[in-house]
């Protein structure tokens, strides 16, 4: 998985991608990583571009991809 990236966020501090996998990983502030399957790049450039990324992700990746803790 590629390097991550800082993002500001009250909910979230970084978060990093997987071309080949489409793997999508989010480090949840006081809970740790978090890995989300099939997410095609669009999805994660609109979070790490999103003015509330919280907002995004309530949106477009909770309860919309199987992830892993």
């Amino acid at each position: 998985m590629n390097n991550a990236i800082a993002v500001s966020s009250s909910m979230m501090d970084a978060v990093r991608y997987d071309d080949a996998s489409k793997m999508l990983g989010i480090h949840f502030i006081g809970e740790g990583w978090y890995s989300y399957f099939n997410v095609s790049k669009p999805i994660y450039l609109g979070l790490v571009s999103a003015p509330s990324k919280g907002r995004y992700f309530h949106s477009y990746i909770k309860d919309h991809y199987r992830f892993a803790h």
